[in-house]
C-alpha cells in the first residue's frame, strides 16, 4: 500500500490528484482547523476539567486537525486528562507531506515531528498512536470510512466532518456514512463540518442532529455546527456495565508483564494501583527471564495471531521508547527469523518500501548475521530484544503505583468497603474497587473457569568471553538467540532457547532440556553453536526455568470475570513482551469507554467472554 501522492501548488495549497480537490482552502489549515473544527465543537472549553475527550474524525488527511487539538490541548490548564482522537484514513500520505503541511506553521512543527516518528507500518487495520507520556492517543483507521467505522466502538464527544467535498469523494458523505457516524454520538456530542451541503445536513438532522449554520472561512460563505439532541431515546448496544464513573482503587494480582503494564495503563487515568506479589520483588516468575526477543508473527494469509502481534509490538514499542534506554536495557535491532519449512511468503502487496515491516531477508541481512545465502528467512524490521525486568520495573514506578511484595493472594472476598485481598491468615492485604488477576500460570486460583496451562521453559544463558563470534542480530524460528546484551555488570550477555513442557510447573534445570537447547541452537544457527560449544563444556552456560501461563488458544485473556469487579489479564504465554501493553490499554479502555485499540473483533478475539459456552 503505497502512501497517497500529495501535489503541491504555486501559492503551497496541497491538492489531492485522486480526488480532484484541495486538502484545505487558501486561507489556511491551521485557520480552517481552529475556526472550523475545534470552534464548531466550542473546544478547548467544551473539554475543560473533563477526565478524557473522545474525538472522532471521518478523513485525516495531512494530519493538521490532529496537530490543531493536541496543540490546543497542551496549551490548555484545564484540558482532560486524557486526549483521544480516532481517525478514518483510506489513503495515507507520506511522512514527507505531513511534515510539509505542518512546518508552515511554527506551533505544529514539533508535534509533526512526533507524528512522523510514529508514521511506519500503517497496513490496512487500526494503528494506535502516543504522545505526551500515553495521555494524547491517535487510533488510525486505516481503510475504507464505513468498514473502519464498523470495527469501532465509543462513544465521541465531538465529531469532526472532514475529507474532500460531496461531490469529488460521494462515499464519505453518503447516508449510510453519515448514520455510522451518529452511532458514535451521545447527547450532546458536538458536531463541526466545513460544508454546508443541503444533503449532509439533512441526513445528519433525521439521525439526530440539530444543526446550525455558522459564518465559514473564506472563500467558503458557511460552515456546519451542531448538537446530537436526538427527540427520541436511543438505545446503544455494548458492555456499558463494565464503564466506570471515576478512577478509584484497583489491586493487581502479579507482578510479571501482565500485571505491571495493567498497573501502568490504569495509573495514567487516575487510578491508585496496588500490586502484590508472593515474591520479594516483581518480575520473579516467567517475567523475570534474563532478555527476551520481541518479533512479530507473520503469515502469507494474515492470520488472527499475525494482525494481533503487530498491534501489540506497536503498542510495546510506544513504552520502550518512553521509559527504558536502547542499547543497554532494550534495542531496536531488527530480527531475523529462519524458517526450516523453506515458506517465506508474506502477505501479498508487502515488500521492502511498502507500510510492512517484515520481508523476506536479503543476501546481506543474512550475511550479517553469518548465515549462508539463501537460507530461507525473514526479516522483521520493528523487533529486536527487551530486558523485561527493566520493563516492569519502570512501569511500577509511574505515580499512583505501590508494589507489594511478600504478599501472598489466598482469597477475594467482598465487603462494604469493596473487595478485599487476603492472605492464608485472613490478614488482609489490600481493599480495592477492582482486582485484575495477573498471576500467570497461579491465576487459574482466582479464575478457575478459565482454560489456562501451565508452560514450563528452560534457556540457556552466560556471559560472552572476549573473542566469542556470536551474531549481533537476534534470531528467532525454532528456539531464538540473543547476543551482545549489556549485562549489569557491565560484561555481555548471550541467551539461547527455549524448551516447552506443556502442564509443568518443574522449576528445577534439567540436564535433558539443556541438551534440547545446544539441539535446538546447532539447527538455528550452526556457527553459533559451534563456538558457544566451549561454554556448554565446563559449565559456563548458565540455566533459567520459569513457567509460563497460555490459554486454550494461545491468545491472552483479557476481560471481566463472573465475580463482579474481577477481571484478568493473563495467559500471555511466551509473547509477554508482545502482548502486555496491548491487553492493558484494552482492558483500560474498556473500563472507561475509550476508543478500543484493536478493531472490535480483534478485541474480541482476545476477551476472555470468548471461553463462555
Amino acid at each position: 500500500m503505497a502512501a497517497a501522492p500529495v501535489a503541491w501548488r504555486a501559492d503551497g495549497v496541497p491538492y489531492s490528484e485522486r480526488f480532484g480537490d484541495v486538502y484545505h482552502t487558501e486561507t489556511g489549515a491551521l485557520a480552517q482547523s481552529r475556526h472550523v473544527f475545534l470552534g464548531g465543537c466550542d473546544l478547548p472549553g467544551a473539554w475543560s476539567g473533563q477526565p478524557q475527550w473522545r474525538i472522532l474524525e471521518t478523513g485525516f488527511g495531512l494530519g493538521l486537525n490532529f496537530l490543531t487539538a493536541w496543540q490546543a490541548w497542551r496549551a490548555d490548564a484545564h484540558r482532560p486528562r486524557l486526549l483521544h482522537f480516532v481517525s478514518v484514513e483510506a489513503h495515507p500520505v507520506g511522512p514527507e507531506d505531513l511534515l510539509r503541511a505542518a512546518g508552515a506553521y511554527p506551533e505544529l512543527a514539533a508535534l509533526a515531528k512526533e507524528l512522523v516518528a510514529q508514521w511506519h507500518g500503517l497496513l490496512p487495520g487500526f494503528h494506535r498512536l502516543a504522545f505526551d507520556e500515553g495521555r494524547v492517543l491517535l487510533t488510525l483507521c486505516i481503510g475504507d470510512v464505513q468498514a473502519m467505522l464498523r470495527t469501532q466502538r465509543f462513544e465521541a464527544d465531538s465529531i469532526f466532518l472532514d475529507g474532500f467535498s460531496p461531490e469529488r469523494n460521494p462515499a464519505m458523505w453518503s447516508p449510510d456514512t453519515l448514520k455510522a457516524v451518529s452511532r458514535f454520538a451521545r447527547q450532546g456530542t458536538g458536531i463541526a463540518s466545513w460544508t454546508y451541503a443541503q444533503g449532509v445536513r439533512d441526513v445528519l438532522a433525521q439521525n439526530g442532529f440539530q444543526l446550525e449554520r455558522r459564518e465559514g472561512l473564506p472563500p467558503r460563505r458557511d460552515r456546519l455546527a451542531g448538537v446530537f439532541a436526538p427527540a427520541w431515546t436511543v438505545r446503544r448496544r455494548g458492555p456499558v456495565s463494565a464503564h466506570v464513573e471515576r478512577p478509584g482503587r484497583c489491586a493487581v494480582i502479579g507482578a510479571g508483564l501482565a500485571g505491571a503494564a495493567v498497573a501502568a495503563s490504569l495509573a495514567r487515568r487516575g487510578w491508585q494501583v496496588t500490586v502484590l506479589d508472593a515474591a520479594e520483588r516483581p518480575a520473579a516468575g516467567a517475567s523475570g527471564l534474563p532478555v527476551g526477543v520481541l518479533a512479530p508473527h507473520v503469515s502469507p494469509d494474515e492470520a488472527l495471531l499475525s494482525r494481533l502481534t503487530r498491534a501489540g509490538i506497536r503498542a510495546t514499542w510506544l513504552e520502550l521508547d518512553r521509559l527504558l534506554e536502547e542499547g543497554r536495557e532494550w534495542r531496536g535491532s531488527g530480527v531475523l527469523e529462519r524458517r526450516p519449512d523453506g515458506d517465506t511468503r508474506v502477505p501479498v502487496g508487502w515488500n521492502a518500501s511498502g507500510p510492512n515491516e517484515s520481508w523476506p531477508a536479503n543476501a546481506a541481512q543474512l550475511a550479517d548475521a553469518g548465515l549462508p545465502a539463501g537460507a530461507p528467512a525473514l526479516w522483521h524490521a520493528r523487533a529486536g530484544w527487551v530486558r523485561p525486568a527493566r520493563l516492569i520495573e519502570a512501569w511500577l514506578r509511574e505515580p499512583g503505583v505501590e508494589f507489594l511484595g511478600h504478599a501472598p493472594v489466598a482469597r477475594l472476598s467482598r465487603s462494604a468497603g469493596g473487595l478485599q485481598l487476603c492472605d492464608a491468615a485472613d490478614r488482609l492485604l489490600a481493599e480495592a474497587d477492582r482486582v485484575v488477576v495477573a498471576a500467570g500460570h497461579e491465576s487459574g486460583r482466582f479464575a478457575p473457569a478459565l482454560p489456562l496451562q501451565s508452560v514450563r521453559g528452560q534457556v540457556a544463558w552466560g556471559r560472552m568471553a572476549d573473542g566469542l563470534a556470536l551474531p549481533s542480530t537476534p534470531l528467532n524460528g525454532d528456539g531464538h538467540l540473543i547476543a551482545h546484551v549489556p549485562g549489569d555488570d557491565g560484561t555481555l550477555l548471550w541467551l539461547a532457547g527455549a524448551t516447552f513442557d506443556r502442564d509443568s510447573t518443574h522449576l528445577a534445570p534439567r540436564a535433558a532440556d539443556t541438551d534440547a537447547n545446544r539441539a535446538r541452537l546447532e539447527r538455528l544457527h550452526p556457527g553459533a553453536a559451534a563456538a558457544l560449544a566451549p561454554e556448554f563444556a565446563r559449565g559456563g552456560a548458565q540455566t533459567w526455568v520459569g513457567v509460563r501461563c497460555a490459554s486454550g488458544d494461545r491468545r491472552p485473556l483479557a476481560g471481566p470475570l463472573s465475580e463482579p469487579g474481577v477481571w484478568a489479564c493473563t495467559a500471555l504465554g511466551s509473547r509477554g513482551l508482545t502482548f502486555a501493553a496491548l491487553c492493558a490499554e484494552l482492558l483500560a479502555a474498556q473500563w472507561h469507554g475509550e476508543p478500543l485499540p484493536l478493531p472490535a473483533n480483534l478485541a474480541k478475539a482476545l476477551g476472555t467472554q470468548r471461553t463462555r459456552s
